[in-house]
């Protein structure tokens, strides 16, 4: 059973840049495809982006597509989210998912696992 951490939300100003990360234990992570999703108050949760195991293949959501980029180091059992330009609407939980199931996860129902979520806030 494979536990996520997530790392690095926080408060920034709109047009800045932050990186989450995700730190995963338990489990074979190099075998496991990863995600990461957002929730937003009185919104329901959606796919932000998501990585295959090999890295070879990505996705991303609408929402933030072209301002953030997903990648993973199998060495070091982490997936990383690097956002840019954010903006106060951007303002969510930001969650960390995992699948050694499905090959990419593009959406709620493919999500294994789950971290606790890291808060991003961003002020206009």
């Amino acid at each position: 059973q494979v536990q996520l951490v997530e790392s690095g939300g926080g408060l920034v100003q709109a047009g800045g840049s932050l990186r989450l990360s995700c730190a995963a234990s338990g489990g074979t992570f190099s075998r496991y495809a990863m995600g990461w999703f957002r929730q937003a108050p009185g919104k329901e949760r959606e796919p932000v982006a998501a990585i295959n195991w090999s890295s070879d293949s990505t996705y991303y959501g609408d929402s933030m597509k072209g301002r953030v980029t997903i990648s993973r180091d199998n060495a070091k059992n982490t997936v990383y989210l690097q956002m840019n330009s954010l903006k106060p609407e951007d303002t969510a939980f930001y969650y960390c998912a995992g699948s050694s199931t499905y090959y990419k996860l593009t959406s709620l129902r493919l999500v294994d696992h789950w971290g606790q979520g890291t808060q991003v806030t961003v002020s206009s």
